[in-house]
């Protein structure tokens, strides 16, 4: 007989009354992240690992970081860790990006298993979905666009860095960063991670389409496969696209702009350049982690914009983490409607439902009221400006990756805050989500009160 809990998995009972598994899906998979973190750090702190011995929250903090997607390092990846070592970075990050129910879900499969009830709802989690039945197919879905587009970009990259390596460093390269692009983890193997490719238009454009590609979420992707034509997309997918157009557009313009004259970023480089440059520097803080110019040098106004970026992030059903795109744009669209009174919120001919406006409203006030903790518990125990703390909260709650070079000076307590913040930033989404998505009727109802706002 299968038991139900509003918060828990099924419990399934065997006629010997054995319980074989009693654990809410999102515990499912904070347990599974803490694994695969611990396996990881094991395995970086092996001495063929490194070059030369690194520390147990050096290592478990590297881990962290690739499990979580976010980039964040102490030590240098390309010259602290053996290719054995960069190898296990790469496969962290690939783990974490794409996330360990797709591959549960496709090894039962390729084992002949059948998915069963339990798996499909821990999996329903990971991919905050409602619907079950489609769930076999997201996550086979999910790992075919992933290889392919990693293909393309491991071929691209490869080819290009060909006469500059040889076969064999290209393609180890090409393999890493590509991966590291995809997953939107912003691991470099170089200590300016890309700022040697800064006017590079082959590397730019490369790597700038494999995490935009990654970051709009498969939901969108699959979409855009199955519907073929613009009339045809869901209002999600079409709201998706829109807003990723818009805020990457604005977001380049203003780079641009306001970095145009400083000599330390934009100023000493061609015209082609300076677009360059700002492109990579607009769309890699929905949650990349790459950085082409200083980021300690830029203009406060583009730090300003840069946290606000971080803080958005990509879509639902991707590599990316932050509040997402659509509920930063349903929060606009709600206030406007307000301001407008409004009966309800529309978009795209379309009216949003008042559960989504208030899921939206739900995670961003707890992604800004954590957001606050973590910057106020980094200014006690770390003595850095104020500017350099909130950054890095910021950037690793939004498992971004960017930096303004705090992270290699962290006190051992500071690092665990910031380990934290990343594995709360790439789990606590999904275990909020599910939350919000499991509703619980209440059959008392209150008198109506009126509230003075503002």
């Amino acid at each position: 007989m299968v038991l139900w809990h509003p918060l828990k998995t099924p419990i399934d009972r065997k006629a010997n009354g054995h319980k074989k598994l009693n654990a809410a899906p999102p515990l499912v998979l904070c347990c599974s992240f803490l694994i695969l973190i611990t396996l990881g750090a094991l395995a970086l702190k092996l001495p063929f690992a490194t070059y030369e011995p690194i520390s147990w929250i050096q290592s478990a903090f590297t881990a962290t970081s690739a499990v979580t997607v976010t980039g964040l390092v102490v030590v240098d990846t390309g010259s602290v860790f053996t290719p054995f070592g960069q190898g296990v970075i790469a496969l962290l990050i690939q783990l974490g990006g794409l996330g360990l129910m797709t591959f549960a879900v496709v090894t039962l499969m390729a084992l002949g298993n059948k998915v069963g009830f339990i798996q499909k709802t821990v999996t329903k989690a990971a991919f905050n979905q409602t619907d079950t039945s489609t769930l076999v197919n997201t996550a086979k879905s999910v790992l075919l666009f992933a290889l392919i587009v990693e293909s393309v970009g491991i071929i691209i990259l490869t080819l290009y860095w060909l006469p500059e390596m040889g076969l064999q460093k290209s393609f180890f390269h090409a393999l890493f960063y590509t991966i590291s692009a995809f997953n939107n983890a912003g691991f470099a193997l170089s200590p300016n991670s890309l700022m040697q490719y800064v006017e590079d238009p082959v590397v730019n454009l490369t790597i700038t389409c494999l995490f935009i590609i990654g970051g709009l979420g498969f939901t969108v992707l699959t979409d855009l496969y199955k519907s073929k034509r613009w009339a045809k997309l869901s209002p999600y997918s079409k709201l998706m696209l829109i807003s990723t157009v818009i805020i990457n557009v604005i977001a380049l313009l203003l780079i641009y702009v306001i970095e145009y004259d400083n000599p330390k970023t934009l100023q000493p480089l061609s015209e082609i350049g300076k677009w360059l440059a700002a492109w990579f520097q607009a769309v890699t803080p929905r949650t990349a982690g790459f950085n082409t110019i200083a980021i300690e040098e830029l203009k406060n106004a583009s730090i300003a914009l840069t946290m606000m970026l971080m803080f958005i992030g990509g879509g639902s059903l991707s590599t990316a983490s932050g509040i997402k795109v659509v509920t930063f744009i349903v929060l606009i669209l709600a206030t406007y409607s307000y301001l407008r009174r409004d009966k309800g919120v529309t978009v795209l001919r379309r009216e949003i439902d008042k559960d989504s406006v208030y899921k939206a409203l739900a995670l961003t006030v707890i992604s800004a009221g954590v957001t606050w903790l973590a910057i106020f518990t980094l200014l006690v125990v770390e003595d850095a400006p104020f500017l350099d703390i909130a950054f890095e909260a910021v950037s690793a709650l939004g498992t971004v990756g960017l930096s303004r070079g705090l992270t290699s000076s962290l006190s051992p307590l500071g690092e665990f805050i910031i380990m934290f913040l990343m594995f709360m930033g790439r789990i606590g989404p999904l275990t909020l989500a599910y939350f919000l998505a499991s509703p619980r009727s209440k059959k008392l109802r209150y008198p109506s009160a009126q509230l003075s706002i503002g």
